[in-house]
């Protein structure tokens, strides 16, 4: 996945990165106990049914079109594979149903249809279990002002694999926050999706410097499969 940036990176970025021992030469590493979280897989950011983005946002102004789609129906091997591995799945959702300091237009922004699914449900091709835990949110990060830092301390969760939308939003918040509480961070990449290419790839370039390791869904269960054994 890393030529996907290449190409928003100039000449003297490369220079810089070839030259500072500042820069990520080999992977931070996970720990063995991981939990699964998916962030913000609704319908208000995706649209639908599914469509190119352009006819999308005339419907559903916070939709990523079918490049969103197309990391969903990663996700749902994704999905299977950490189900596969007892690994404790969480997904984050919005309140939305106020404007808040991050979203001060409120829902009828991001979605103003009455038909169809609601703007916050998250989508039926990765829907939730009822074992598995859905947290609310009202800013960007999953961690700010919810229960998630502390559930997944109580199972004992070290290590968090991180996939969803806007990559360079609320992905970004919640790998920072999830980097900063002490937990080892894989993002997966190919599960992660935004409005704008270059926004998705510089962020998955910043996140894999400074907060977390870049992983595709096959690195995800080559990793699961070893700690699982465990």
């Amino acid at each position: 996945m890393e030529e996907g940036w290449k190409a928003f990176l100039t000449a003297t970025d490369e220079a810089v990165i070839a030259a500072t021992s500042w820069a990520k030469r080999r992977p931070f590493g996970l720990a063995d106990r991981p939990a699964l979280l998916i962030v913000d897989d609704y319908y208000a950011a995706l649209g639908y049914p599914r469509m190119d983005i352009l006819k999308a946002v005339k419907e559903w102004p916070s939709a990523c079109g079918l490049r969103g789609w197309e990391a969903i129906d990663r996700t749902v091997t994704l999905l299977a594979i950490a189900r596969e591995a007892e690994v404790p799945v969480f997904y984050t959702t919005s309140f939305g149903r106020k404007p808040t300091p991050w979203n001060r237009k409120g829902a009828k922004a991001l979605s103003p249809r009455t038909d169809g699914p609601a703007a916050y449900d998250i989508v039926e091709e990765i829907a939730p279990r009822p074992e598995d835990t859905i947290i609310e949110k009202s800013t960007p990060s999953a961690f700010q002002g919810t229960s998630l830092e502390i559930i997944l301390r109580s199972l004992n969760r070290d290590t968090v694999l991180v996939c969803g939308e806007a990559t360079s939003g609320c992905v970004r918040s919640t790998v920072v926050d999830a980097c900063t509480a002490g937990f080892a961070v894989g993002i997966v990449g190919e599960c992660c999706f935004d409005r704008f290419e270059s926004s998705h790839w510089m962020s998955l370039f910043d996140m894999n410097q400074k907060y977390g390791d870049l992983m595709q869904v096959e690195d995800v269960e080559e990793y699961l499969k070893r700690v699982v054994q465990r």
